[in-house]
């Protein structure tokens, strides 16, 4: 495929969401004018079932670099996700089995054929890092680790705060960015994409690169989305918006953001105008709309996002019950169908204490009619939690 070194595009791949460059913007951009293709990729641990909204983020920076005519690949960290990250944990992250690894991998591929073109004349390649870490040994492992310092390491800004609070550091912890940094030099890349978050790692790579190949490598680092405490949107942190969500709960999640989320949200989340601070300030409902539709758009599809729309003006906006056809259905057991058991079983409730507690708070109806926790129910009753979650029993 032909390399675009089109002005306007490369200067919008290193401009929007983009935090830091390294060694230096003006480094990259030469590359991106020269005209000849550039290798890079991003790292997914599998710590997840589904890709979230903060892999959307380096994904459509991936897509950027795609576009231009760049090789990418999506690196899937399946013997560094049996680690885990340390990054900004305050304790040691519960290790995986390969079996939950896989699993959990399972969909990745799929969902990032949203944004990435696995096909083509210019397809994203996957990866697994376990191609490379499976088959070394540990002599090998020692080789790579007499080319970084015990120092390097715990310049981490978690581990000095774990020492602060005499919180125990594990020693597969600290070689977390040793295995990151030598994907790297095992994939031979001219550069690495990721979130802000991931910077020490990457660096760690871009030290490895010189080191083993005598290469300079990029890195692109990335602003992280986070809502107006400086709480980043992920998994860990429980806000998560994720690839496997229906289109309503993804539109309605965005509806929930606060207002000073929905500016970074389009620069972020989108590959849509901008628009001003004082539009957004003006008119915030107007935009967080355009933004929940974009983003359902950008990750679900325009027919999604157009059913989330709908939803969200019909169920939140006019307090409307969605289509019966489109109400999700939950099969009652003959020898149980208390509205307990079925606010269980259907998902509607976590556990029988919070739908004790949303009965005792008149927070369920069926059919239109406030239920108690002594309410049966019957095939084709209509369960509504709060305002916006619905359930059909057959």
């Amino acid at each position: 495929m032909k390399i675009s070194t089109d002005d306007k595009k490369i200067n919008e791949l290193l401009s929007r969401g983009v935090e830091n460059i390294y060694p230096k913007k003006e480094f990259l951009e030469a590359r991106l004018k020269d005209g000849k293709p550039l290798t890079l990729y991003v790292g997914y641990d599998p710590t997840a079932p589904t890709l979230h909204i903060g892999n959307g983020i380096t994904l459509l920076k991936l897509q950027q670099f795609q576009e231009l005519g760049h090789k990418v690949i999506f690196l899937v960290g399946d013997f560094t996700g049996m680690i885990g990250d340390p990054t900004d944990k305050l304790a040691a992250r519960q290790q995986l089995t390969p079996e939950q690894v896989s699993q959990n991998c399972a969909l990745y591929k799929k969902q990032a054929s949203a944004i990435l073109n696995f096909s083509g004349d210019n397809p994203a390649l996957v990866k697994f890092n376990g191609e490379w870490w499976g088959k070394m040994s540990a002599a090998d492992l020692l080789n790579v680790a007499t080319h970084i310092t015990q120092q390097r390491l715990m310049e981490r800004d978690m581990f000095q705060k774990r020492l602060a609070e005499s919180k125990p550091i594990y020693a597969h912890e600290l070689l977390y960015p040793l295995l990151q940094g030598y994907d790297s030099v095992a994939m031979e890349v001219d550069g690495e994409v990721g979130g802000n978050d991931q910077t020490f790692n990457m660096l760690v790579g871009r030290d490895l690169m010189k080191q083993f190949k005598g290469k300079e490598k990029f890195v692109l680092t990335l602003k992280l989305l986070v809502d107006d405490s400086g709480v980043k949107m992920g998994k860990t942190e429980g806000n998560m918006v994720a690839f496997s969500d229906t289109p309503e709960d993804m539109f309605g999640k965005v509806m929930r953001w606060s207002d000073g989320m929905i500016r970074g949200g389009f620069e972020l989340c989108t590959r849509a105008d901008v628009p001003s601070e004082k539009f957004i300030q003006a008119e915030p409902m107007k935009f967080k709309k355009m933004l929940a539709y974009e983003i359902t758009k950008t990750f679900l599809g325009e027919e999604a996002a157009e059913q989330g729309e709908k939803n969200f003006a019909s169920v939140i906006q006019n307090k409307e019950r969605p289509p019966v056809e489109d109400i999700p259905e939950h099969k009652l057991l003959a020898s149980d169908s208390s509205i307990i058991s079925v606010l269980l079983y259907s998902g509607l409730c976590s556990s029988r204490t919070e739908a004790r507690r949303l009965l005792s708070q008149d927070g369920v109806r069926v059919n239109d009619v406030v239920a108690d926790q002594y309410t049966i129910l019957k095939p084709g009753d209509i369960i509504q939690k709060g305002k916006r979650f619905f359930v059909k029993t057959i």
